[in-house]
């Protein structure tokens, strides 16, 4: 069910169960069901993420390779040997299989799966079509199999159907899969001489994880590499979920190219969010270009950009743009402590370098606080008074043949209201870049706030850089800018995030609500509903809606615009009309019963000269003064049904300023949207203007939530606009409705 995460999910999850029956083999397959299923959401989704048993496939007993060879020039030859020594390092007992080797490089070879001579948890397939082998596999019990075999989803229409049929028999094998189209990146060589927390790394192309895997080199440690390839079973949200329970990852960094599933990588992200490890990904397809190259390379839905933008920022997923951003951040997220304070110090060596800092930190969010005087007047203990140190601190050289260099770093991380320290070192010049990088270091050592170093010298052989620095595992130490400030953002954004975040799976509703039995009275599968339909859904809801009757007569609308109350609003109402403005079918500012009269006449003059079939003429108390929003339900191919909120009125289109968000989500997440608008300011009074009724607009958004997750698939679109957003205390009205449903 690629990019499905709605509709016959729970319904799938029941069948693995059933399918895997008791045997022992299966257990590990059917977990992630098991417990899935424990608990769902109204509309039959699970509201928890079960994390796969992958112990026994990063460190596995037994391995069997089929297809080993050491045959001189095959390909083979060359992945069995690195798979050889991997299981040594691993502590396995590798077993070739081939059918006309009886040894290879010394081992004795067995001619099937059949004949090994004990059950293996991991199988490597060095196969060209690997989908008849998962048959022998699961008469073997095996655990786990990797498949290197390329040729599917991501070759088109007829490879992806050859990956539906071996994605159908590991599902019915019990065995878990990586892969197809993976590579040899799991089995990689990883430093065992590194301390402290580690970056385990999940890509979906092997080469885009090159750079953190090389992190090693700079003192960092990983601990796991995970190639998912085309996911055509074990997926980026398993190894988000079981990564994020290891006690000794301390960040995942993720290439995604594309997910298999909107809902899963939620509920791994989730899982992440509440164990508190922090999960920095470069997601591509931002562009129509990007997205494009991406679906030809791993077959992979993309899905709306914005979508799946919102929907990382809403569970905590920090992303990133570039490899470069993935490795910097993600070290620092792995490896620097719980912040005491959001405050950042920029300490330099040059009054310029400070500035031009502290100009793209504040710029980019950071908070760079002004030091207290007494602070001020402490600093200036050690550095001339001409020079300032109020934040950033210019020390206009530090000090090299005494203990004051010390003295001034110490004074600024013993400040309350600092956390971060950051000293952008634009280049080498000794002796004073080496002292001042010893002292930012022993610094670091005796303190529990984070210091950071900007190295900006191009060379990087420099040994204040390559020995006094990166021999740290306190300094966080960077070669730009920008990756510094885009760390440290992410940083304090992912602890700040940490400390609130409350799971919307544990609050998301249960059962249907009585709004949902009524809903489904109105709701017409497969056909628009006219306006007055849709606004007698949205009452369902409790949402308001303007004093209105649906009439169809002349007559009958001069009596219904007297109970409504002058003036009065008329507009023609069909199934079939989604732009009435457009078309001439809404007349505004009625006052008279002459005018109600002739407006009737003109509206279903228009109608039927345009070939709109009507079911009625709606006369509706005018609603005047408010700010015109926009909230709606759409269906995304990846996340199922999300919510908007943005500026409404004509220009909706137009403006382009409006916040998604991916139910369920709270009432903090509802504000947050709003907090994300352009056009923000015009909620709070603009212009002498008072400030709207907020509260009742949050109030809106919820609700056409909850009506998106009880409706879930069935309605493929709502479109609320405009709501109009009255006085502080008076409400929201919504004055046009637009529904679809499947």
């Amino acid at each position: 069910m690629l990019g499905s995460t709605h509709g016959t999910l729970t319904t799938d999850f029941r069948a693995r169960v059933v399918a895997c029956g008791e045997e022992p083999h299966a257990a590990v397959h059917c977990m992630t069901a098991a417990a899935a299923e424990g608990d769902l959401d109204v509309s039959g989704r699970p509201l928890h993420a079960a994390v796969p048993d992958l112990d026994r496939f990063f460190r596995p007993e037994s391995v069997a390779v089929i297809g080993a060879s050491d045959a001189e020039g095959r390909p083979n030859t060359g992945i069995t040997r690195q798979l050889i020594a991997w299981a040594e390092r691993v502590g396995a007992r590798l077993h070739p299989v081939h059918p006309t080797r009886e040894t290879v490089f010394g081992r004795a070879c067995s001619p099937s799966v059949a004949e090994l001579p004990e059950r293996v948890d991991l199988a490597v397939l060095l196969v060209g079509d690997p989908l008849p082998v998962i048959e022998e596999l699961a008469q073997a019990k095996v655990r786990f199999a990797v498949a290197f075999a390329s040729g599917f989803a991501e070759t088109g229409a007829e490879g992806a159907a050859a990956q539906a049929r071996l994605a159908a028999a590991v599902e019915r094998s019990g065995l878990r899969l990586l892969g197809p189209n993976t590579n040899l990146n799991a089995f990689e060589e990883f430093r065992d001489d590194l301390d402290g927390p580690a970056i385990a790394l999940i890509t979906q192309s092997g080469h885009q994880g090159r750079p953190v895997y090389t992190l090693q080199e700079l003192g960092v440690r990983l601990s796991h590499w995970a190639p998912t390839g085309n996911e055509a079973d074990l997926e980026t949200s398993d190894f988000i979920a079981y990564f994020s329970q290891r006690p000794e990852v301390g960040a995942i960094a993720c290439y995604v190219e594309g997910l298999k599933d909107g809902r899963s990588f939620l509920l791994a992200a989730d899982r992440a969010a509440r164990a508190g490890v922090p999960v920095v990904a470069v997601k591509v397809g931002r562009t129509e270009a990007g997205a494009r190259t991406a679906a030809s390379h791993t077959g992979k839905l993309t899905g709306a950009d914005q979508v799946v933008d919102a929907a990382m920022r809403q569970f905590g997923v920090i992303r990133v743009d570039g490899l470069d951003e993935l490795q910097d951040t993600a070290a620092l997220l792995a490896r620097a402590r719980k912040p005491l304070s959001d405050g950042v110090v920029v300490y330099s060596i040059s009054g310029g370098t400070g500035a031009h800092f502290s100009d793209l930190a504040t710029s980019a969010g950071l908070r760079l606080p002004v030091l207290s005087e007494e602070k001020q007047a402490e600093l200036h203990t050690w550095i001339p008074d001409y020079l300032s140190v109020a934040n950033p601190v210019d020390n206009g050289g530090h000090p090299v043949g005494d203990w004051r260099g010390r003295k001034i770093i110490d004074a600024i991380l013993a400040d309350p209201g600092v956390g971060v320290l950051i000293c952008p070192i634009t280049g080498p010049f000794p002796p004073m870049s080496d002292r001042l990088a010893q002292d930012l270091v022993d610094a670091a050592e005796a303190t529990d706030k984070l210091v950071c170093v900007v190295w900006g010298s191009p060379v990087g052989t420099e040994d204040a850089y390559r020995t006094t620095l990166l021999g740290s595992s306190r300094v966080a130490t960077f070669r730009t800018f920008g990756n510094c400030i885009t760390a440290v953002r992410a940083y304090l954004d992912h602890h700040r995030f940490a400390a609130s975040y409350r799971s919307p799976f544990d609050e998301a509703p249960r059962t249907p609500s009585p709004s949902f039995r009524k809903a489904q009275a109105l709701m017409r599968p497969g056909h628009q509903l006219s306006e007055h339909a849709a606004k007698q859904l949205l009452r369902a809801y409790g949402i308001r809606v303007p004093r209105e009757q649906l009439v169809t007569s002349a007559a009958a609308s001069v009596r219904a615009a007297g109970l409504v109350g002058y003036p009065v609003v008329m507009k023609a109402s069909g199934a079939r009309l989604a732009h009435k403005t457009e078309l001439g079918l809404v007349k505004v500012g009625l006052t008279s019963a002459s005018q109600v009269r002739d407006a009737y006449r003109e509206l279903t003059d228009i109608a039927r000269y345009e070939g709109v079939e009507l079911d009625g003429i709606l006369v509706c108390q005018m609603v005047e003064r408010g700010v015109e929003m926009m909230v709606g339900v759409t269906q995304d191919a990846l996340f199922g049904p999300t919510v908007t909120v943005g500026l409404g009125g004509v220009l909706v289109e137009v403006l382009h300023d409006a916040a998604v968000r991916v139910p369920p989500f709270g009432e903090d997440q509802a504000r947050a949207m709003l907090g994300e608008l352009r056009g923000r300011a015009l909620l709070e009074g603009v212009r002498g203007g008072p400030p709207v009724d907020v509260d009742a607009l949050v109030e809106v958004v919820l609700r056409v939530q909850r009506m998106a997750l009880e409706l879930g698939d069935d309605l493929s679109e709502l479109d609320i606009n405009p709501l109009m957003v009255l006085g502080r205390g008076q409400g929201a009205v919504a004055l046009d409705a637009l529904a679809v449903c499947r």
